[in-house]
Order: structure tokens, then sequence, then C-alpha cells
């Protein structure tokens, strides 16, 4: 399932979720890295 996190106030992230945490925030993978960040809404994506 690919997910969109924003980290920062600035920077957006779209990638497959790795893992969700228990504070709310998602793990994603993107190429090499992994990010994790704040969930983006649906309709705001």
């Amino acid at each position: 399932m690919l997910a969109t996190i924003r980290i920062g106030h600035h920077i957006l992230a779209q990638g497959p979720v790795v893992k969700r945490l228990a504070n709310g925030m998602i793990v994603i993978r993107v190429g090499q890295k992994v990010l994790t960040g704040r969930p983006i809404s649906k309709r705001v994506a």
C-alpha cells in the first residue's frame, strides 16, 4: 500500500508502507532510504 507522509513543514514523500508506529507516524521506503513522517489525509493528497 502506498502512503504519502509529511517530513517537517514542507517536504512530502510517497512510497510503500513498511510499518505504522504506535505514535501515529508511518515508515515508508523510498529507493534505498527509509523515511518516517506523519501521514497526509487522502483528501489532501
